[in-house]
């Protein structure tokens, strides 16, 4: 376990995530479909969130990628999922990414998880600089950047299309190592 707070924790993904994935998705399709189709495509059923489990375990065992759940401790229902992403290591900068289900939004769990997730990023992972991208729009991931002391640095013009829509200028909020 890497944190716990308010009956809740966060784990590094492991094989026995796929069906608890698959039913987060599907159940949130709506939420995560313009942000994160891909997740959406590869967790449509149970056999296809076997493959995306499998894969992202080894991308974290290789250190390409990390992606963490956020469950309920004692229920054990996944509440939500958090990526580092686009990572540099060169640069030492990674990417937070993130998502939760809609009975789990508005509890400050993201903002809980980001906390803990870039202490350990910064102490075990090496990484100096974590990103948040997000569209001005996108309120509350907005403040989960704004509640971790993430500055923003400048709108990136036309960086992310959602299927089916022009390119969207997004928010670059940025966070450093203070050691």
């Amino acid at each position: 376990m890497v944190a716990q707070f308010n009956g809740y924790e966060i784990n590094p993904i492991h094989t026995g995530d796929a069906w608890k994935i698959c039913d987060l998705v599907v159940a949130n399709k709506d939420r995560i479909k313009r942000y994160f189709p891909e997740t959406l495509k590869q967790n449509l059923n149970p056999t296809l969130s076997q493959y995306f489990v499998e894969s992202k375990v080894k991308a974290f065992e290789n250190r390409e990628q990390f992606l963490f759940t956020l469950k309920h401790s004692e229920k054990r229902k996944l509440a939500g999922l958090i990526y580092i992403k686009e990572l540099d290591w060169d640069k030492k900068q990674g990417e937070f990414a993130y998502c939760i289900g809609y009975e789990y939004g508005n509890k400050g769990l993201i903002s809980q998880s980001i906390k803990a997730l870039s202490k350990l990023a910064f102490k075990n992972l090496g990484i100096e600089t974590l990103q948040i991208i997000a569209h001005k729009t996108n309120v509350a991931s907005v403040k989960v950047a704004e509640k971790n002391n993430f500055k923003w640095v400048k709108t990136l013009k036309e960086e992310y299309a959602p299927q089916g829509e022009k390119p969207l200028n997004m928010e670059l909020f940025e966070l450093y190592n203070e050691r």
